[in-house]
């Protein structure tokens, strides 16, 4: 069940959970139960059950591409792969709802999000566009959002709302460079994820620009309102991801996982130090 939830993908809502709460300035005074609870309900929870939908909606591509899944594998046998996920998504909106209004309505719209991206009729996944973007608007937008709320116990500032957009924004690219490792099974079966419409080399092209973009951005309007330390650090971690950028596009089915891991973190990175200067730390 632990692999069926994919650990490895918490990472990036806990991070920008994180970034959410740095972004708020807001003390962590009498908050800490809440931030506990709020890494809980991004990472394991909503996450968490976000991957059990998947993979259950997902279970005939993953025969293809990764046989080895514990539900095509058998591991989880019968409809308990479905049960995991309604199972998970009760107990997210519970702990949500522990958190407060405005995270509780946060949870239940990334809960919505979870189902809806892998789940017929909608299953924004099937769609090369609308899915990479709603996993950058609820891995990175929504739980930001919802660590700058569990901090004010309140909206955000306009100034952090719009930063966690452009990220989010940003983030359809690096969606984009996790399908390349599915461009056979999504062709098999009919999705038309980017690297099968567009063809492998357009598409990382456009998940080049479209981090860079979102960046150019956050640096420009972090400038512009007198966070120059951050938008310093962003311009940055920026060159140094359009340095290693030319390696991704010269193969990138062979050089998604590495710029994943180069590239991305660098990405996060400069969220970071966004959110320092948004909460008024640098």
């Amino acid at each position: 069940m632990l692999e069926l939830l994919k650990p490895i993908t918490w990472f990036p809502p806990m991070w920008a959970f994180m970034c959410g709460a740095v972004s708020s300035g807001a003390g962590l005074e009498g908050r800490w139960w809440f931030v506990a609870g709020g890494v809980l309900l991004a990472g394991p929870l909503v996450c968490g059950t976000s991957q059990a939908v998947n993979d259950w909606f997902d279970r005939h591509v993953d025969a293809i591409n990764e046989p080895h899944r514990p539900i095509p594998s058998g591991r989880i046998p019968g409809r308990w792969g479905l049960y995991i996920a309604i199972i998970a998504t009760l107990i997210s909106a519970g702990i949500g709802w522990l958190l407060g209004p405005l995270v509780f309505i946060a949870g239940l719209v990334g809960l919505a999000f979870a189902w809806a991206y892998s789940a017929p009729p909608l299953r924004f996944k099937a769609n090369g566009w609308l899915g990479p973007l709603v996993c950058g608007l609820t891995y990175e937008g929504l739980s930001w959002f919802t660590g700058a709320a569990v901090m004010l116990g309140a909206m955000p500032s306009a100034h952090v709302i719009t930063v966690l957009v452009l990220y989010s924004i940003g983030a359809h690219g690096i969606m984009v460079l996790n399908d390349f490792k599915a461009v056979e099974g999504d062709r098999q079966t009919g999705l038309t994820s980017l690297p099968v419409v567009m063809g492998v080399g357009p598409a990382a092209r456009l998940a080049c620009v479209t981090m860079a973009a979102a960046q150019v951005a956050v640096i420009a309007l972090l400038a512009v309102w007198g966070y120059n330390l951050s938008a310093l650090i962003v311009t940055g971690v920026l060159a140094a991801q359009i340095a290693a950028m030319p390696k991704l596009i010269r193969d990138p089915a062979k050089h998604a996982p590495w710029y994943n891991g180069v590239g991305v973190t660098l990405y996060v990175l400069g969220m970071l130090a966004a959110a320092l200067g948004l909460g008024g730390y640098i």
